[in-house]
């Protein structure tokens, strides 16, 4: 019996062309197998037997390969396990709540409620390489935050017992005492997979932002430089949160925190600038060009500026009764009244200009003329950086606001809420600004230990200033709200409530004081959450064989909506969450025409071969490519009319190996 039942739950086959129908997978992107097939790819000699022969690549990497028997490493207990646990795929899912979201239908934003370890390992299809910028404002190790406890064999099991899914002992959330042994492991543990699935789904020309303290902050610089590369280390920036200090430091009166910033290749981040404030607007002046204001002497200084060093930048410029400038292929003036002048200092010093010939000639009306007690001087024009529509400024090594201010923050948080149901969020303006520094219009915003909702808001805020299109995705581990606190008492349990009522009514407040922006500026959320996939997968050893063959005719969990479904495999096969959907009633049979018609799910029961000939119509009326259809295998009326089905959409142009089954 059970080798029937086998047989006849393997995947659909075609008889007449012997083609396999592969299934959907209910496991993410195993990234182990990916790295495999990009060594592969590089050096196909060093595979034997689809195992990694490291002897051979050692031999290939030659001299780059480091053999010398004590070298600098950084490593801690459980490390090993960790980096195998980013590896690992999870067969957890992100199951579409719409009753908790805002603006379902237009959104491009996503909430996701869920361990961010699983939430990013599912995202790894879908969402590699298109983030341009991550912020993390994650648990800071002082002994009294949250610390995840992952287990290294099954996440998702893990997650539901944490979050009281499984069993009713609670929530497991506990704090990391300084007693417990493994102080700083047991923190560098959680940090270490996620920031390393964090990293691949950074575009190539993404950045990441880290708030973190005193207390890890050299252990997560040692992290990034491990995951990242040192070579991709933009700065740690301290940033003043709270001038008046906290008097319960000891020694000093703490004034500040850490912002690590890491690019994903150096090489290829494009780092914005920040706006300019209205009292610095007032040092800008303006001209038939454009905005600009004063900058540096056109002469020269350092120790490049002598003309012995620089003689091709040594020449006179001339300078007509009415302040225009020239200059000529001899160094001769035009006129006998024209002014001469050299790049000379006061000490009489013959130094050099900053432009060539070709520069200033390309540049002049970018030079304002002084005449001072030391002669005429040329001063240069700064103009807003490339494409900007108002001048910006270079950030800092040392990032200070006003609005800064942590307890501002708690403040503003305070009223838009009725009253102090979260401690210590992030000030809206710091993550504004970084998202001026890390981003452009059209940019995707991850925070995936995103606590309030800091950066949701930011985000609105930031596309409302620039009339910019970014999205963000959000992930928060459902954390109980603590019994006896405010948030408590106002009627929130979980740390994703809060935050999604705080989301709301913050983009609500934006077009409440900005009604220009209703209907342009998107303030709403899809919210997700994590849960088991969708489809069943064989178990070898089952408590009750009996049960599970019973169970075995219908592939799918019990509850599972079509909703799910169809969340599930766009998931699976990479892609995002917020692509249109379009549903189609062909007789019994539902047909979901995901992303324009790159992918179409026939679902429902009774199917008939009807449903693939309205795919091939579409593919044909809007001459469609590379598409992929999966068939909900129970669902057809018969085999005969499965089987038609399959040649029905491969003769419409569809191939066999993108026709997949669950």
């Amino acid at each position: 019996m059970l080798d029937k039942l086998r047989k006849e739950h393997q995947p659909m086959t075609n008889e007449r062309t012997n083609e396999r129908l592969e299934e959907v997978s209910s496991h993410s992107l195993d990234i182990t197998e990916q790295n495999i097939e990009k060594l592969k790819e590089l050096f196909p000699e060093v595979l034997t037997e689809k195992k990694i022969d490291f002897d051979k690549l050692r031999l290939i990497l030659g001299d780059e390969v480091e053999t010398a028997p004590e070298r600098y490493n950084f490593t801690w207990n459980g490390k090993k396990q960790v980096m195998q646990l980013a590896q690992q795929p999870t067969v957890a899912t992100l199951k579409p709540n719409k009753a908790k979201s805002k603006n379902w239908d237009e959104t491009q934003n996503l909430y996701i409620e869920g361990d961010n370890l699983e939430v990013l390992k599912i995202l790894q299809k879908s969402y590699a390489n298109k983030v341009k910028l991550i912020y993390l404002d994650p648990p800071y190790n002082t002994g009294k935050d949250f610390i995840y406890r992952d287990n290294f064999h099954d996440g998702i099991e893990n997650y539901l017992e944490q979050t009281g899914q499984v069993d009713n002992e609670g929530n497991k959330l506990s704090v990391n005492t300084e007693t417990s042994g493994r102080y700083h492991t047991n923190w560098l543990n959680m940090m270490y997979p996620r920031l390393k699935l964090a990293r691949n789904l950074l575009s190539d020309d993404g950045v990441i932002f880290v708030s973190i303290g005193t207390v890890e902050q050299e252990n997560l610089s040692r992290l990034f430089d491990e995951i990242f590369g040192e070579n991709n280390r933009v700065g740690i920036v301290p940033v003043i949160m709270n001038l008046k200090g906290n008097q319960d430091a000891y020694g000093f009166a703490d004034t500040h925190e850490y912002v690590l910033v890491y690019a994903k290749s150096k090489d290829n981040l494009d780092f914005g600038r920040l706006p300019i404030d209205d009292e610095e607007m007032n040092d800008w002046l303006e001209d038939e060009y454009g905005l600009y204001k004063v900058a540096d002497n056109l002469r020269a200084t350092g120790v490049n500026a002598p003309r012995s060093k620089r003689p091709n930048l040594w020449y006179p410029i001339f300078v007509t009764s009415n302040d225009e400038l020239y200059i000529t292929e001899d160094n001769e003036p035009l006129s006998n009244d024209d002014e001469i002048v050299m790049p000379i200092n006061p000490e009489g010093e013959e130094l050099s200009w900053y432009w060539g010939k070709a520069t200033f000639n390309e540049s002049k009306h970018n030079l304002i003329v002084k005449r001072t007690s030391n002669g005429t001087q040329f001063y240069r024009k700064q103009r807003p950086a490339l494409g900007a529509d108002n001048p910006t400024k270079k950030a800092k090594s040392v990032l200070f606001k006003p609005e800064y201010s942590s307890s501002t923050a708690t403040t503003k948080l305070k009223d838009l809420l009725g009253g102090k149901l979260f401690d210590f969020p992030k000030p809206v303006p710091f993550i504004e600004d970084l998202i001026s520094l890390g981003t452009n219009k059209d940019s995707i915003v991850l925070d995936f230990f995103s606590g309030s909702g800091t950066t949701a808001e930011a985000v609105f805020k930031k596309n409302m200033a620039d009339d910019g299109n970014r999205k963000f995705i959000l992930a928060q581990l459902p954390e109980q709200i603590p019994e006896g606190s405010n948030a408590k008492r106002a009627g929130y349990n979980t740390i994703p409530e809060l935050a999604m009522e705080r989301i709301s009514k913050a983009g609500e407040q934006i077009l409440k004081e900005r009604p220009s922006e209703i209907g342009k500026l998107d303030i709403g959320f899809k919210v997700f959450e994590l849960e088991k996939s969708n489809l069943k997968k064989w178990n070898t050893e089952p408590e009750d064989l009996v049960t599970m063959l019973g169970s075995i005719q219908d592939n799918l969990e019990p509850g599972s909506t079509e909703d799910d479904l169809v969340y599930e495999i766009m998931l699976k096969q990479g892609l995002g969450l917020t692509l249109p959907i379009e549903k189609f009633v062909v007789g019994d049979a539902n047909i979901y025409k995901i992303a324009f018609g790159s992918l179409f799910i026939v679902l429902g029961e009774n199917i008939t071969s009807d449903a693939a000939k309205k795919i091939v119509e579409f593919s044909k009326d809007e001459e469609l490519e590379n598409v992929v259809v999966v068939l909900q295998d129970t669902g057809f009326a018969n085999d005969s009319e499965k089987l038609n089905s399959i040649e029905i959409l491969n003769a419409g142009g569809v191939d066999y190996n993108d026709i997949l089954s669950i």
